[in-house]
């Protein structure tokens, strides 16, 4: 039986992407890759191009898989409050 960590890692599926020249691999849940791609055709750019900006963007302790999945839930979900320097819990309690 696979450990709760394994089973976990069966429901990403990793990509491998070219940014500013460096050669990348994240794994997200196929429901963002799919959010994801949808936004990138929105904006009329590549699937790469649109993870490239984010990456440019995104706070340098904040991994890229993050920073994805939060682009995501800001397109999807605008009125999501911005929680930026705050501690999440006390937010979402």
């Amino acid at each position: 039986m696979p450990l709760p960590a394994q089973r976990g890692a069966r429901l990403l599926r990793k990509r491998s992407l070219n940014l500013s020249g460096h050669r990348t691999s994240v794994a997200l849940e196929p429901e963002f890759w799919r959010a994801l791609h949808l936004i990138a055709q929105k904006r009329g750019v590549t699937l790469a191009g649109l993870v490239g900006r984010i990456d440019a963007a995104r706070p340098p302790d904040r991994p890229l898989a993050s920073a994805l999945r939060v682009e995501a839930l800001r397109e999807w979900m605008p009125a999501l409050p911005e929680i930026a320097g705050t501690d999440r819990e006390d937010q979402l309690g």
